[in-house]
């Protein structure tokens, strides 16, 4: 059994890929908050060259490889037009609305988007898993699943609420909720998260003396689990946070999207996706999420946040612009991410999913889209 890897599947990629991508991130992670005592800033501060290295390397452009699944590929702008223009064109909007009543509760509903969507891309993991174990249909892996990331996630999030202040917060000081009024149910939180995870670790344990031993969804689940308890419940600063929070969220969505321009490549060459990662590869991939990633940040501080002039250059602030316009530049700037957010809840549903999508999470025998 332990010579054979299919024995310990399924997987999605390989043993060597899944292991790597989901196990390797979360050790990263795991070992740069255990160095904290050495890497982090004064305080716990996230340092310079961690700004660049998880926030921009990492975080940021993360977002620019859903480039190589929509707008760098013209037969999918074609067969869906009002997603990707209307997408856009309704964040802005209302990104926009929300942020000319009060800049604090944009910043508030955006961080919330986006913790919904961190939390839901490790729901996902899981379910591709339970698909490729014959799974998709049973109802009590699901609820067990879903249950179990549901609960390492928002546990933490739970103890983050009630025990302000934090070192650290999402995108802006005071972006989530005080919730201090919670503080007497934790006790009642914990409880849910034990019994949540000994659910899983029980049905696992039934799985695997039936035969199905799952590694990778173990791998994927623990790492939730500890990166997410880890970088906010153990900790309080805003380094361990965001190593915690970056590293395995983004690298495995990278590698997932890397996978399927690879395919797309392969089953339509003439794209511009396609011409990208056929003429230069992974090089090239990378190299243009990491451009556009610093392109980004670079007119974030710039233009709002003027706190990085040792990566993007500047005074500090020299451009500082009226409340008015801000109201307008910041939502604009925030496009990219909240369309990333929305197209992400939608292009990784099994109706939605293609030959070169099905093939990249690991169904070989996915039929071309019509």
């Amino acid at each position: 059994m332990a010579k054979d890897p299919a024995v310990w599947g399924p997987w999605i990629w390989s043993p060597r890929a899944d292991l790597g991508i989901f196990g390797g991130s979360a050790i990263a992670a795991l070992s740069l908050v255990a160095l904290a005592p050495w890497l982090a800033g004064p305080g716990g501060d996230l340092p310079v060259w961690g700004f660049f290295a998880f926030v921009v390397v990492v975080d940021v452009a993360h977002v620019y490889s859903t480039l190589f699944r929509t707008y760098l590929d013209e037969g999918e702008l074609r067969r869906r037009p009002l997603l990707y223009t209307g997408v856009p064109l309704a964040c802005l909007i209302a990104g926009a609305a929300v942020h000319s009543v009060s800049s604090a509760w944009f910043w508030r509903v955006l961080a919330y988007v986006a913790l919904f969507h961190f939390v839901r891309q490790q729901v996902g993991w899981l379910a591709v898993y339970r698909a490729r174990a014959g799974l998709a249909k049973s109802k009590v892996d699901r609820i067990i699943d879903d249950a179990a990331i549901y609960s390492a996630t928002l546990y933490p999030v739970a103890v983050w609420h009630a025990s302000p202040p934090r070192a650290f917060h999402w995108f802006t000081d005071g972006d989530f909720f005080d919730g201090a009024v919670l503080a007497p149910a934790l006790p009642v939180f914990f409880v849910v998260w034990v019994v949540a995870l000994a659910s899983y670790v029980a049905r696992s344990a039934w799985h695997i003396a039936k035969g199905k031993v799952q590694l990778g969804k173990h791998v994927v689940t623990a790492a939730t689990v500890a990166t997410w308890y880890v970088g906010i419940v153990a900790t309080n600063s805003d380094y361990a946070f965001t190593v915690a929070n970056v590293i395995v969220h983004g690298v495995p969505y990278v590698a997932l999207l890397w996978f399927y321009a690879r395919e797309q490549a392969r089953q339509a060459p003439s794209v511009l996706g396609s011409k990208l990662v056929l003429r230069g590869g992974l090089a090239v991939f990378c190299g243009l999420l990491l451009a556009l990633a610093f392109a980004e940040e670079m007119i974030w501080d710039r233009l709002v946040w003027h706190s990085r002039p040792e990566i993007f250059g500047g005074a500090g602030a020299d451009f500082v612009l009226s409340p008015a316009v801000l109201a307008f530049v910041v939502p604009l700037l925030a496009v990219p991410q909240a369309t990333h957010y929305v197209l992400d809840a939608v292009l990784w549903r099994r109706r939605d999913t293609g030959q070169a999508q099905g093939r990249a999470l690991g169904f070989a025998s996915a039929a071309p889209r019509s």
